[in-house]
């Protein structure tokens, strides 16, 4: 990736003062639940360097990266993931990509989104859309990718995300994301929290007996309503970053009653593995007649521009010889 330039010098500023970009993963309630937090702050904004996004792409957009990054604690061992949300809306979706080595990539569909009267919130409904939420999975070892579909159900990202695991996997699950923007149009703050129920035997043997089974399953529900209210009493987010929070006192203030506990913090960075050399490989294998045509038609030096990041590369044809 040609990495671009932030060059806003009081938005720099503000980024060095408030706390470093990173996603912390907790459990909690006896291990009952996982969860991770995500400061994405300096990420959202090198999304938008790199696409060149106005304020309602970037909002859409940098949820949508936030929303990929929270993903990767879900991954096992070595493994890729698209997220790709496909709506009739006039943002007409996006896709975006999360590796378990720590990067996030992506793109919108409509990159600058018509908007017909001015925004009075950021209800991003009358923009989403109906439509589908698909996620794919690639794993070190298989040979073919795990993609699961939904209908998109609430038109919020973030909301759908979580109906997309409760309905795929039958999970419990929880997201919150959120991008703040200042009186200029700048992010000052972006990041986003998942929580997840563990399914299991929990801390109660199975004995035989309706009573005992109805027990269970009443205290499983008890505990994921007291868990959901917690997480619906959350701060805003962004804010919360732009405003120089600590990320430990969420997660420890917050779900204080379940006793969570921090087990590991680790980067996620937006980011891109495409360069020059890759894009000169792939004209390279292209076929013979292909080949020799883009050697002999086309306007020298050829351009490509890579979806996921916007990257320019500029090829020349003494290079595919």
């Amino acid at each position: 990736m040609i990495k671009a330039e932030i060059t806003d010098s009081e938005l720099n500023e503000h980024l060095n003062k408030i706390h470093k970009d990173e996603l912390s993963m907790f459990v909690m309630a006896d291990g009952q639940f996982r969860g991770a937090f995500f400061n994405a702050t300096r990420l959202v904004n090198q999304m938008r360097a790199q696409h060149n996004l106005g304020i309602l792409e970037t909002m859409i957009l940098g949820q949508a990266v936030i929303c990929a990054g929270l993903l990767i604690p879900l991954m096992k061992g070595r493994e890729h993931l698209t997220f790709r949300y496909d709506t009739n809306g006039p943002a007409a979706g996006f896709s975006v990509e999360a590796d378990s080595s720590g990067y996030v990539r992506g793109f919108l569909f409509q990159n600058h989104i018509p908007v017909f009267k001015p925004l009075e919130n950021w209800n991003l409904e009358p923009f989403l859309g109906e439509g589908t939420l698909t996620i794919t999975r690639m794993g070190e070892g298989m040979k073919a990718p795990q993609v699961g579909t939904v209908e998109i159900m609430y038109k919020n990202i973030a909301e759908d995300l979580a109906w997309y695991f409760l309905q795929s996997e039958q999970i419990h699950t929880a997201f919150n994301t959120s991008v703040q923007f200042d009186s200029s149009g700048r992010v000052t703050g972006a990041g986003g929290m998942f929580i997840q129920y563990i399914p299991g035997d929990g801390g109660r043997s199975k004995v035989s007996g309706n009573s005992v089974e109805k027990e269970e399953v009443t205290g499983k529900d008890e505990l994921i309503s007291k868990v959901e209210n917690a997480f619906r009493a959350m701060p805003s987010i962004g804010k919360w970053f732009s405003d120089g929070g600590d990320m430990d006192d969420v997660v420890y203030g917050l779900f204080r009653e379940f006793s969570p506990s921090i087990t590991l913090s680790r980067d996620i960075i937006f980011d891109c593995p495409c360069s020059k050399d890759y894009y000169v490989n792939h004209i390279k294998h292209l076929s013979r007649t292909e080949l020799d045509d883009i050697i002999e038609n086309d306007p020298e030096p050829i351009e490509i521009v890579c979806h996921n990041c916007a990257s320019r590369y500029e090829i020349y044809k003494k290079d595919l010889v």
